[in-house]
């Protein structure tokens, strides 16, 4: 399945999502509250099975912030980047951690470094920084007093 006939497939799937133009991957924005059953659907849909999570990162871009997901099928070789832009202040959007397992220790990674809150994650806990740990790291309005960083 080449780049257009993905995206045709993805549209059908979810007509809201919107597409990032020029580049060898296909981004797409959809809002967080559709993720859950996206994902379901890019692993278990013919011709898609999109079966192996391989990064999941979160962008600060101080207004808002920006989870993004890049998924593979390792049976048809494409690649997808799914971009959901959740609110700063409440910053929260559904695990995929039963669906790719490889989100567990990711989504972990994010909710460490950027505070997001993924629901129903089965063990959402700090995994580098200790429990009396305040704030978040990468986050831009993040406060270091010992390197003075300030973004």
């Amino acid at each position: 399945m080449n780049n257009e006939e993905l995206k045709i497939k993805i549209t059908e799937l979810i007509p809201s999502a919107t597409f990032e133009e020029g580049g060898e991957w296909i981004n797409i924005f959809i809002e967080p509250i559709e993720w859950k059953t996206l994902a379901q659907q890019l692993r278990s849909s013919d011709g898609l099975d999109f079966d192996f999570l391989f990064c999941l990162t979160c962008v600060d871009w101080k207004t808002h912030m920006t989870m993004v997901y890049h998924l593979t099928s390792t049976t048809h070789r494409h690649n997808l980047v799914v971009k959901a832009k959740i609110d700063r202040n409440n910053p929260n959007i559904e695990t995929v951690s039963d669906i790719w397992r490889t989100a567990e220790f990711h989504e972990r990674e994010v909710y460490d470094l950027f505070g997001v809150i993924f629901l129903h994650h089965p063990d959402l806990r700090r995994l580098f920084l200790t429990d009396d740990w305040v704030g978040y790291p990468l986050r831009k309005d993040y406060e270091d007093p010992i390197n003075m960083i300030k973004l």
